[in-house]
């Protein structure tokens, strides 16, 4: 199916035509992202038929000939051609040298429920701490849009985001194990520090002793796969190859620069990365799978789900719509339709709010009912998708 959209096109839905506008100037650093991203120039309008016919043919070899095809040959040799023109220490020898990597997950319990995320070099335990954190505060009886909620969360999620970037990295260049990150006896630590009256100083590195697609199905046997791909930025560097019509994400950026750092800037490393698939499992099955788009928002949007369905009830769709908060540096960005009161409230505990200029994120999940035998779809709202059963 992706040949045939790259060749034969697919029209573009609106808000990616909406969002492509304003990266016109990005793409116009690159021949290739020029030749093969603006049509005509320009960008496409809605219910356009977009065509990669370049990128038809690098992906017909990889279905011809496998993964050599895309990591050596050719298609690596224009690859690392158009990242040398500018200025990358990329070469064709280093794609050749990639490989994936079958992972074990974590997880944590939360109130009975396991959340299970991808471990490091992703951002993953950054979920998991925040709920560990949460877990010491009874919830359920604060009102789900009310200030008090959002405020543990923010502060637990400050906490989360803490341990993350001091800690997550190539696995074997992290320094403390992570279990000993996913500990409770840590979280509670952690938890003592909150004051549940304002928002305080935290620990800026606590430890113990961000161009999105994310997708979710369940087949008939309740197989469920939780899938995340992304290039980060929109439209990841900006830098696409002229003759395969390949795209570059900008994941390089989420290493660090700072000299003995876990995270820093090396050989045979990858970068912190941000893409979190989930699964919530129940009993030894899995209740929910979904995930949230969104790159550093993304363990927050894990947060605010579980909490929505399991600490208030609320339906799979309820809980993908309900307002999002978040935070960048000193300040708590809020979605509009948060409720004026919690907005004052937060600010009366301390929170800088800020209005976010576009919505936090984007979910999209699948719940089974294992006692009646179905499936309940949840699809965001502030993207394009939809949750559909055939």
């Amino acid at each position: 199916p992706a040949i045939k959209y790259a060749e034969h096109g697919f029209p573009v839905a609106p808000r990616v035509a909406s969002d492509w506008k304003g990266w016109v100037s990005k793409l116009r650093n690159s021949a290739g992202a020029t030749k093969h991203y603006l049509p005509n120039g320009g960008t496409p309008a809605e219910g356009d038929v977009m065509k990669l016919p370049a990128l038809a043919e690098t992906l017909k070899a990889i279905a011809k000939n496998g993964p050599k095809a895309f990591y050596e040959g050719s298609i690596a040799q224009d690859m690392a051609s158009t990242l040398a023109a500018k200025g990358s220490v990329l070469t064709a020898e280093d794609f050749a040298k990639h490989r994936g990597e079958v992972v074990t997950p974590i997880s944590t319990n939360y109130r009975g429920i396991d959340l299970v995320e991808i471990p490091p070099n992703t951002q993953g335990l950054t979920a998991l701490v925040t709920l560990n954190v949460l877990e010491n505060f009874d919830l359920a009886s604060l009102d789900a849009l009310g200030p008090d909620r959002f405020h543990l969360m923010l502060e637990a999620a400050r906490l989360g985001f803490a341990v993350r970037d001091t800690h997550i990295a190539e696995p074997s260049f992290m320094r403390v194990p992570v279990d000993a990150l996913n500990d409770k006896a840590f979280a509670k630590t952690l938890a003592a520090k909150l004051d549940r009256t304002k928002r305080v100083p935290l620990p800026a590195a606590p430890t113990p002793g961000s161009d999105t697609v994310y997708l979710t199905v369940v087949d008939r046997d309740r197989r469920a796969v939780s899938l995340i791909n992304s290039l980060y930025s929109s439209f990841g560097t900006g830098i696409c190859t002229e003759k395969t019509g390949v795209l570059f994400n900008n994941r390089g950026s989420g290493f660090v620069l700072k000299p003995g750092h876990p995270n820093t800037l090396g050989p045979s490393k990858r970068p912190m990365h941000t893409i979190i698939p989930a699964l919530a499992m129940r009993g030894g099955r899995c209740d929910t799978t979904f995930g949230v788009m969104g790159a550093h928002y993304q363990p927050m949007g894990h947060v605010q789900m579980v909490l929505n369905m399991f600490d208030y009830g609320m339906d799979i769709q309820t809980a993908i719509d309900a307002p999002r908060a978040f935070f960048e540096g000193e300040s708590t960005v809020i979605e509009r339709g948060l409720p004026l009161a919690t907005v004052e409230g937060l600010k009366a505990r301390g929170h800088k709010i800020v209005e976010a200029p576009s919505p936090w994120g984007g979910a999209q999940a699948i719940r089974i009912d294992w006692d009646r035998g179905v499936l309940i779809g949840g699809s965001e709202p502030r993207k394009d998708g939809c949750a559909l059963g055939y």
